[in-house]
């Protein structure tokens, strides 16, 4: 698992795929999220628009990352 430090209070799902060169775009970001290929804190959830904050934890295609501050 690794680590990503935020700077504000959060940062949206299809951002921090971004952010972490999970995914090319933002299109191919919405798409993974809406197919439900990533989990957050366990769950799959398909909002795209998801708030991620510190201590959240986010996986995709078998790599997690944790939030912090």
């Amino acid at each position: 698992m690794i680590t990503y430090r935020i700077k504000g209070e959060y940062i949206t799902l299809i951002q921090l795929l971004k952010a972490l060169n999970w995914v090319e775009n933002g299109g191919e970001a919405q798409a993974v999220v809406s197919a439900g290929l990533v989990r957050y804190n366990g769950n799959v959830d398909h909002r795209k628009r998801l708030k991620v904050k510190p201590e959240d934890i986010v996986e995709f295609n078998g790599k997690q990352v944790n939030i912090q501050k």
